[in-house]
């Protein structure tokens, strides 16, 4: 196995441990302590777990080698973990959202108790540490399924503060008998789920246009062209696409060349395109090489 799809691999198991402990938490002290702020924030938690089992058999799948069926290998599953982790996120989102909203329209608001301040403080600073670790993983070995769960951590964490605020606001309402500010737990809610919703929407999207194979922009592969400019033997680059395959990168290339070349001295060329891409670049995963006659008059030709 490589050395990344273990590392991804054991920052997923992580992720899964501390979110149910989390989950367990702030389900339990929220249900004790009569928050909803704290309770939906324990929903966010649990689509945690669920989608860092997604993403853990989404890094399995696309660490398989080709095969017939997958020539260019199984890495597109990451992103399609990434596209179900999003899914989850928008889901939990609206049920926060409608579960704070009824407060409003006839449910009586609950002061917190001081438990639950206590809950959210622990969980900011664990979601946190969550989000830079899986962060700084997935930026290292370029995945996307993991950089999703990065970012389901980091919404976590911004939805705990939204909490915090609210659990705040409600116990300052109760105790200096401010009936508007027992509203603050239940509003903290509607913003958690704002703030969850975009961020499955972000990484739907991201991974959406992997899914489509949008191919990468000029500048992304301005340093693609110029390793194979440095090839002897090409004359001209006439057309390039380098598209995302999960973690990876493919590309398509189309090369002129001296048009008095045998078939093996152009073979020759195109193989060392390729291998020259592949040691240069290390995200690069595949090259497509195909050959054209250069025709220029002014050229030299040396056959």
């Amino acid at each position: 196995m490589k050395e990344s799809t273990r590392q991804i691999e054991f920052a997923t198991w992580v992720g899964i441990v501390v979110n149910t402990l989390l989950t367990i938490m702030k389900g339990v002290i929220g249900f004790v302590a009569g928050s909803k702020a704290l309770l939906a924030d324990a929903a966010h938690s649990a689509s945690d777990i669920v989608g860092s089992i997604v993403v853990l058999f989404g890094v399995k799948i696309a660490s398989k080698p080709p095969d017939e069926e997958h020539p260019y290998g199984h890495g597109k599953a990451e992103n399609i973990a990434s596209i179900i982790v999003a899914l989850l996120l928008i889901i939990i989102g609206v049920e926060i959202s409608l579960s704070s909203i009824k407060v409003f329209f006839g449910e009586t608001p609950n002061i917190p108790g001081k438990l639950a301040l206590v809950a959210i403080i622990i969980s900011i600073l664990v979601k946190e540490a969550l989000f830079q670790y899986k962060y700084f993983l997935g930026k290292k070995y370029n995945s996307a399924a993991l950089m999703s769960e990065a970012w389901h951590h980091r919404s976590d964490s911004l939805s705990s503060i939204a909490a915090l605020f609210g659990v705040a606001g409600a116990m300052l309402g109760g105790y200096f008998e401010l009936p508007f500010l027992l509203y603050a737990d239940a509003a903290a809610g509607i913003l958690v789920s704002v703030i969850v919703m975009k961020v499955g929407y972000s990484l739907a999207k991201e991974s959406s246009l992997v899914m489509m194979e949008q191919v990468l922009n000029k500048e992304e592969i301005e340093k693609f062209e110029q390793t194979v400019q440095n090839v002897d033997g090409v004359l001209r680059i006439d057309q390039i696409y380098a598209r995302k395959h999960g973690r990876y990168v493919v590309i398509d290339i189309k090369l002129s060349v001296n048009p008095h070349l045998s078939v093996e001295e152009g073979h020759t060329i195109a193989k060392a395109v390729k291998q020259k891409l592949l040691e240069k670049h290390q995200e690069i995963k595949d090259v497509l090489v195909h050959l054209n006659p250069y025709h220029d008059h002014k050229l030299n030709y040396r056959v």
